[in-house]
């Protein structure tokens, strides 16, 4: 098993939809890239702790490629816009790759540039060494399953959801239901 962890936007997106990938066995919400230790939700929302809401995802590099969940990653979120997805703004919702190796490094390069050629403006993803992970506090993770009839659940994690089943239901990558 491998792990990476990947910031695009709210980490509830993330969440929803790589617990939806095929080989993926775990995915948890959490704060990574920050100086502050044991953030919280109120510390990296507010800016002051220097954290990106994050995903740590583990999976079976039998079943899914990290090319692959980047493929995933730059379909779903926005990578040209700079600390913000959406209505979400803020360095807390910068796009991030976090690698653990001078290979995964190269992996994730070669895979922003392929990205590139299907945005107009540039890819702001920031390619960072690996820090320490923070989970996040219990009630966000499983959150879409658990509160997709909430607004923003229907409107901003589903449209992440319809993505993910759009451009990746004919690929073989989809497991389960939406």
């Amino acid at each position: 098993m491998a792990t990476i962890i990947l910031g695009g936007g709210c980490f509830w997106c993330l969440e929803a939809v790589y617990q939806r990938v095929k080989g993926v066995s775990k995915v948890v919400s959490g704060y990574c890239g920050g100086a502050m230790e044991n953030p919280d939700y109120k510390s990296v929302c507010n800016g002051t702790s220097g954290h990106a809401e994050v995903v740590q995802i583990t999976y079976d590099e039998s079943k899914i490629t990290l090319a692959q969940l980047l493929d995933i990653f730059f379909t779903i979120h926005d990578p040209t816009t700079l600390n913000r997805q959406g209505n979400d703004i803020g360095t807390q919702y910068r796009s991030i790759v976090f690698y653990q190796s001078e290979p995964e490094k190269a992996v994730i390069e070669q895979t922003v540039q392929a990205a590139q050629e299907d945005y107009r403006d540039p890819i702001v993803t920031q390619v960072e060494p690996q820090q320490v992970f923070w989970p996040a506090e219990e009630h966000h993770h499983n959150y879409y399953n658990n509160n997709s009839s909430q607004p923003y659940c229907q409107v901003v994690v589903g449209q992440k959801v319809e993505k993910l089943y759009q451009y990746f239901s004919d690929k073989g990558l989809i497991s389960g239901s939406k």
